[in-house]
Formats: C-alpha cells, structure tokens, sequence
C-alpha cells in the first residue's frame, strides 16, 4: 500500500514559485495541509492558492540562510499545522560566476541559504518529527551536487554538501522513523539561473515533474525509503 497524504502536514521552503510552488500545489491537491514560505512577503501566493479553492496553505515571509528567521517560521508552522509531517527544503539561489570573480558575499549566501538554511530547517523539523514519531524530510539538491561545471564553483559546492548532509541525517535519524530523501533534477524550466528558463526550453523538465517525483517517495510505504533520485531530461537541448 501507498501513504496516503491526506491531511499531512507540511511545510515546503521557497513555495512561492517554480518548483516549490509545483510542490506547495500537489501535496494541496493531494490533501494535505501545506504551510509555505517565500524570502519576501508572500501574502499573495497564499491568496492565489485560497482563490483555487486550497484553504489549507498558509503562507508567510522567511530568509531560511537566518536562523532566527528560521526558528519563527517553524512556530508558524506550528500555529497553523499543529505539527509537522513533512518539509521540503527547496528554497535555493544560483550566483554563477568563474571562480576568481566570485565575491567573499557571493560565496556566503549561496552557501548560506542552499546548504545552512537546509540545516537549520531540517534541525528543527528533526527536533519536532521525534517527538511527533516519525516523519519524512525531502531536500532539493541538483545534479549540479555530482557534476561541476564552469561558473558553478558556489552552486556546485553548496549542493555537493547538501547531498553529502542529506545522506547523514539520513544514517542518523532513521531509527526514529524519520526518511530522508535528496532530488537531483538536471536543467529544470524556470527562470532560476542564466542556465534554465527561456526560449527553447521545450525540452526540459517541467517544475510540475519534480513535484511528481517529491511526491512519490513521499508516497512509498513506511518499510521503503528512496534514498536519493536523478532527474535528466529525457532528450537535452544540443
């Protein structure tokens, strides 16, 4: 049997557009309580949710790379969901510049907000699903967190640690019943970076995909845990 996701709570960072919002979407859609959050006001993401009918999004403002930030977005969270099943950490920047160009500011927010504010949100998701009994953490990494590329010094290392992070929490809290799960999508069709989005980008994945995958290992039974995922387009741009 399949998990049903009916009335789980969840929280998913970066909701507000693009892939987090295509997540924010179908776990709606899908019935569960979703608490969301944006770097700026996003008053209006929840409004636009509300419209389609969706009266279990809640929306708020959150900077995940400040842990202080992060702390009351939880206790949002909390007012709203009455616990925590599920996060997503999907929120993400992308600073591409050859590594000599790189300013000391440039290194520290990608770093700061890919791979810390994955680790502040998952410690206090961790702290919450242990007393709660278990849940599931699914973090948004990138094949950018196996494959360097020319530009990519930040983004390549904030996702390769994220990866090397995700798979740990998984060894260490798996005997709490609580998953982890990391996604490695390749060129996604968003406006994220220089790289993706744009004209002639019929042949990349849609956000609406990562969704899909997000949830279908949130999906699989209590006994099974997909570990990691690789996502490619099926036939890259030449």
């Amino acid at each position: 049997m399949t998990t049903s996701l009916h009335g789980k709570r969840a929280l998913v960072t970066g909701g507000t557009r693009g892939i987090g919002r295509a997540i924010v979407e179908q776990l709606l859609e899908a019935g569960a309580h979703v608490a969301f959050c944006g770097r700026t006001d996003s008053d209006w993401a929840e409004e636009e949710l509300r419209a389609k009918g969706f009266v279990h999004a809640y929306a708020t403002a959150c900077d995940v790379s400040i842990p202080e930030q992060v702390a009351e977005l939880f206790r949002f969270a909390d007012a709203k969901l009455g616990g925590l099943d599920i996060l997503v950490n999907n929120a993400g920047i992308g600073i591409f510049k050859p590594t000599g160009e790189l300013t000391v500011e440039d290194w520290r927010q990608t770093i700061d907000v890919n791979l810390s504010g994955s680790f502040y949100c998952s410690r206090e998701a961790l702290e919450r699903m242990r007393a709660g009994g278990g849940g599931y953490i699914v973090n948004l990494s990138s094949l950018a967190g196996k494959n360097p590329f020319a530009g990519g010094a930040a983004y390549n290392a904030s996702k390769f640690g994220l990866n090397g992070f995700s798979e740990a929490m998984m060894l260490d809290h798996r005997q709490d019943d609580i998953r982890v799960t990391y996604i490695m999508p390749g060129s996604v069709d968003t406006n994220f970076s220089p790289r993706t989005g744009g004209k002639g980008s019929d042949w990349k994945i849609a956000p609406e995909d990562v969704a899909d995958m997000v949830l279908a290992v949130l999906r699989m039974p209590a006994r099974t845990l997909v570990s990691r995922v690789e996502i490619r387009p099926s036939k890259p741009g030449k």
